[in-house]
């Protein structure tokens, strides 16, 4: 079905669904924000893609439609979706290998949310560092 250019009710729909989508990201990032606040060790990066790293390894990052992702280790990626029941964090088709999705009731809890950002930067302090990119 071809929608007609002066679909008004369709329109509608669309603005709707687009400011819902634009609050969402924006309460996710708030809350997001409020947990790096609780872990002082750690910098949110970013401006229009949020997300954090140590040594050059990225280990959280919000999407832009509100989804947070998180890589913790093996053990704790495993712990992790057992007890939130969590599915594979999915990027541009592919699952991000490493990454938990944070489910919306757990980011709400940002003091609880901040424990699994320190368990990512942990992670990636346990790697080795990646050497940083000259600037030309």
């Amino acid at each position: 079905m071809e929608r007609k250019v002066n679909d008004k009710k369709y329109d509608c729909l669309f603005l709707r669904l687009l400011v819902y989508k634009m609050a969402s990201h924006e309460k996710n990032l708030n809350l997001y924000e409020q947990a790096i606040a609780l872990q002082p060790e750690i910098t949110r990066k970013g401006k229009a893609n949020p997300y954090t790293s140590h040594n050059g390894h990225m280990f959280s990052f919000l999407d832009k439609e509100g989804k947070l992702g998180i890589r913790l280790s093996i053990e704790d990626k495993t712990t992790f979706e057992e007890m939130h029941k969590s599915p594979p964090f999915i990027q541009h088709n592919a699952v991000m290998n490493g990454y938990v999705t944070i489910p919306q009731k757990l980011l709400e809890n940002t003091s609880e949310l901040s424990i699994y950002l320190k368990k990512g930067l942990d992670f990636v302090s346990s790697l080795k560092p990646k050497p940083s990119k000259k600037k030309k």
